[in-house]
């Protein structure tokens, strides 16, 4: 496919395989309409989303829902495994690191790392926690890809430099504060306060 993908699009898509992998536990096709109620956009976004795979469906049947999981895990590269190490083992990063839906993604869990002394050497689930200092070592020998920051708001850029140091170009930062990456990485950003503070705007609506 030659025509770039919009970025809001790239960002519904997850949301789309998520539903289509709902939606296959009952049924093996679906329709726009049926992905938009679930994703909670409308059915032309779908549609619109949806073309830029190649995927158009039929006219009376809708979409086959596991050749479309394939178009959209073939498009966001989820065909292959992505290794991962988390940098922070707190609550947060451990909780992470047990959590076994990443694979069914393709994302494996390699490994977790800490300065604390008092963690490092401990277990989490099959991994053992190593040290921060050894990260370029750790990420050439699992041949990892992208890294978690689960660390406090203070130790966050410092995680994202040694990331970017060690060759890392997709970072994801869970901690509650913006890292400034260099412009050869990619940074998503998850700020739960953020997401809390939306909800509670909505609760307080009249």
């Amino acid at each position: 496919m030659t025509e770039r993908i919009p970025t809001a699009t790239v960002a519904r898509l997850p949301r789309y395989l998520r539903c289509l992998s709902d939606m296959a536990e009952s049924t093996s096709t679906c329709s726009s309409e049926e992905i938009a109620v679930v994703a909670g956009v409308n059915a032309a976004q779908v549609r619109k989303d949806l073309s830029y795979l190649g995927s158009h469906g039929t006219r009376g049947v809708g979409y086959d829902i596991d050749e479309l999981r394939s178009h959209i895990r073939k498009e966001l590269g989820m065909l292959n495994d992505h290794p991962v190490v988390i940098i922070g083992a707190g609550n947060l990063g451990t909780a992470l690191a047990n959590y076994g839906g990443f694979e069914n993604w393709g994302f494996e869990i390699e490994a977790i790392v800490d300065v604390d002394e008092n963690k490092i050497g401990t277990s989490v689930g099959s991994l053992v926690v190593e040290s921060l200092h050894r990260l370029t070592e750790i990420v050439n020998a699992k041949s990892i890809k992208i890294g978690i920051i689960a660390t406090p708001p203070s130790a966050a850029q410092g995680a994202a430099d040694r990331l970017m140091d060690a060759g890392i170009k997709s970072i994801l930062n869970l901690a509650p504060t913006i890292i400034k990456p260099n412009d050869e990485v990619s940074v998503r950003r998850v700020d739960l306060s953020t997401e809390l503070g939306i909800l509670a705007y909505h609760l307080n609506r009249p």
